[in-house]
C-alpha cells in the first residue's frame, strides 16, 4: 500500500486536512501583504523643494511668504516643466519674485541658476499620510533606496530558503513553522518602530527570512498529509492565498494610510498564527524517513482521531521501503519571480490609482489560477509550466514596445501577464514539491525558492534601467520566463504519481507495508 493510499485509509480529504490547511492559507493571505506591502509603505506622492518659511526682501518693497499660498510662491523659488508643474529635485539659487507677475508663457526660466533641494521636500499628502519615502526622504539622490530596500527583504527570503529550507529537512516540517510565524510577527511588529532607515532595512530582511521558512514548512505540510487525487487542489492552496492577500492588503492599505500603522497590523496576527501551528502535526512522510517510525504513527493515528477513522487508524503499523527520484527545477521559478515582481512592484507606473491597480492584480489572478488548475489536472504539469511562462514573456515584451501615452493598453497587457506569471507560481511550487524526495524536499525547494529570490531581488533594480531606455526594464522581464519556458518542456511530467520519498532509484512509487 502507498503511502496516499494509507491517507485515503485514515480519510484522505477528513477534517484535520480542512482546517489545518484553512489555518496555514489564512496565514499566506496576511504573508503575502509583507511581500508586495511597498507598493503602499514606500508609494512616492508627487513632491518638490520646501520653501523656506521667512520674509525676503523683494526690491523696493517686501513680501510676507504668509501671505502668499504655496502655490504662488512656488514659482519663485521652484522651476516647473513644460506642463507647469513643479520639479521634484531642483530649486532656484536664488528665490525669483519675477515670476510671481508672470504667467507661465511669459516666464523663461531656463538661464536662470539651479541647485539641488537645500531645505528638504514638501509632499502631497493626499493619497498618503507618510510612507517610508516621505519619513526618510528617499526621493532624488536617494531614490534607489526605496527599490534597495525591496531587495533587502528579497535577500531575507532568499537566506530564509537556503537556511530554514535545509533545517526544516532535518529538524522537521512544524518546527521550523512555528519558529517562521513567531520571527515574523516579532520581526514584522517591531519594524512599525523602527527608528532608522537602516534598522527598517534590518527587520525587513529578518522579516523575509521568516516569511519564506513559513511558506516552504506549510507548502510541505499540506502536500505530504494529500493523498494523490486531491493534489493539484490543496497544492494550489499557497498561491490561491497570495491571490486573496492581494485584495485584503488593498482594503487594508485603502482603510490605513500611514505606513507604520498598516506594518502593525499585518504584523500583530501571527502571535496568532504562531499558537495554532502547535495544533498542527508534523510530516508523517518526514517521520518515516527519518527513521521516527514511532512519532510517525502516532501522528498517523492523531489524524485519522481527527477524521473519525479512529479503528483504521489504531490497526496502522508502519515500514517504509520507497525509492524514489531526484530532480531540480530552478530555472522556471528564477524566470517566474523575476517578471512576476518586475510588474508586481512599481504599480505607480500605469498613471492610476495604486489602489485600483492592485485590485485589478489581484482579480485577474482567479481566472488565470482556475486557468492553471484545469490544465496541470488534464494535460499535466510540464506544459503548463511551459506555457505560463513562454505567453507571459511574450505580452510583458510587447508592452516593451508600447508607448507611454497608450496607459490603457500597457495596463492591460500588464495585467494578463502579471495574471499568467501568478499561475506560473501556482503550477512551479506543486511541480517542484512533486519532483523533490521526502528526504530533501525542503532543501530542494529552498534552492528552487533561492532561485526565485535571486529573479525578485534583481527585479526591482532592473527598474532603474529605464533612467537609460524607455521600455528596457520590460524586455528583461520578459525574455527570460520566453527561455524557462523553452527548458522545461525538457521536464519529466509528474501528474498522478505518487510523491517520492527517498534518492536510491529513479523511478516513482514502491512498496509501503502495512502490518
Amino acid at each position: 500500500m502507498g503511502f496516499s493510499d494509507l491517507l485515503d485509509r485514515i480519510g484522505g480529504l477528513g477534517r484535520y486536512q480542512f482546517i489545518s490547511t484553512s489555518l496555514m492559507a489564512i496565514s499566506g493571505i496576511i504573508m503575502a501583504s509583507h511581500t508586495i506591502m511597498q507598493n503602499f509603505s514606500a508609494a512616492v506622492p508627487d513632491h518638490h523643494c520646501r520653501i523656506p518659511n521667512k520674509t525676503i526682501p523683494a526690491g523696493n518693497w517686501n513680501i510676507t511668504m504668509s501671505v502668499l499660498d504655496d502655490q504662488t510662491l512656488l514659482k519663485a523659488f521652484v522651476p516647473h516643466d513644460a506642463k507647469n508643474k513643479p520639479l521634484r529635485c531642483l530649486q532656484f539659487t536664488e528665490p525669483q519674485w519675477h515670476l510671481l507677475f508672470l504667467n507661465q508663457s511669459q516666464a523663461d526660466t531656463s538661464e536662470l541658476q539651479t541647485e539641488p533641494c537645500r531645505h528638504g521636500w514638501t509632499y502631497n499628502r493626499q493619497e498618503f499620510s507618510e510612507t517610508i519615502v516621505t519619513e526618510w526622504d528617499l526621493v532624488c539622490d536617494l531614490r534607489h533606496l526605496k527599490q534597495m530596500s525591496q531587495t533587502v527583504f528579497m535577500g531575507g527570503v532568499l537566506a530564509g530558503a537556503l537556511i530554514l529550507g535545509g533545517l526544516s529537512d532535518k529538524f522537521g516540517r512544524r518546527k521550523i513553522l512555528t519558529f517562521s510565524y513567531l520571527k515574523l510577527a516579532v520581526s514584522g511588529t517591531c519594524t512599525a518602530f523602527s527608528p532608522s532607515f537602516s534598522i527598517f532595512c534590518l527587520l525587513r530582511f529578518i522579516a523575509g527570512m521568516a516569511t519564506s521558512g513559513a511558506v516552504l514548512s506549510y507548502i510541505s505540510l499540506i502536500l505530504e498529509w494529500t493523498p494523490i487525487k486531491s493534489r493539484t487542489i490543496f497544492g494550489t492552496t499557497a498561491s490561491v492565498s497570495f491571490t486573496i492577500g492581494q485584495f485584503v492588503l488593498a482594503g487594508i492599505s485603502y482603510g490605513i494610510r500611514d505606513w507604520r500603522t498598516l506594518q502593525l497590523v499585518i504584523s500583530v496576527p501571527f502571535f496568532f498564527s504562531f499558537f495554532c501551528s502547535w495544533w498542527i502535526s508534523e510530516s508523517a512522510r518526514w517521520q518515516i524517513i527519518h527513521k521516527k517510525s514511532d512519532e510517525a504513527l502516532k501522528q498517523i493515528k492523531r489524524v485519522a482521531r481527527i477524521n473519525g477513522r479512529v479503528k483504521e487508524g489504531e490497526a496502522i503499523t508502519l515500514e517504509v521501503r520507497i525509492s524514489m527520484l531526484f530532480s531540480t527545477y530552478p530555472s522556471a521559478k528564477c524566470a517566474t519571480s523575476f517578471g512576476f515582481y518586475g510588474l508586481l512592484m512599481d504599480m505607480q507606473r500605469f498613471g492610476v490609482s495604486v489602489f485600483l491597480v492592485q485590485v485589478i492584480f489581484g482579480a485577474i489572478d482567479f481566472p488565470a489560477k482556475a486557468f492553471c488548475i484545469f490544465l496541470m489536472t488534464f494535460i499535466g504539469r510540464r506544459i503548463t509550466q511551459a506555457v505560463l511562462l513562454i505567453l507571459p514573456g511574450l505580452l510583458v515584451l510587447a508592452n516593451a514596445f508600447v508607448p507611454y501615452e497608450l496607459q490603457t493598453l500597457r495596463t492591460a497587457l500588464a495585467v494578463f501577464g502579471k495574471g499568467l506569471l501568478g499561475a506560473s507560481f501556482t503550477c512551479v511550487y506543486l511541480y517542484t514539491l512533486e519532483l523533490y524526495p521526502t528526504v530533501i524536499r525542503q532543501t530542494g525547494m529552498g534552492f528552487g525558492s533561492t532561485m526565485a529570490r535571486v529573479g525578485s531581488m534583481t527585479a526591482p533594480m532592473v527598474m532603474m534601467l529605464e533612467d537609460y531606455l524607455y521600455g528596457l526594464p520590460l524586455m528583461v522581464y520578459g525574455a527570460l520566463p520566453v527561455i524557462a519556458g523553452i527548458i522545461t518542456v525538457f521536464l519529466p511530467e509528474t501528474r498522478n504519481m505518487p510523491l517520492p520519498d527517498t534518492i536510491e532509484g529513479r523511478c516513482y512509487g514502491g512498496p509501503f507495508k502495512l502490518f
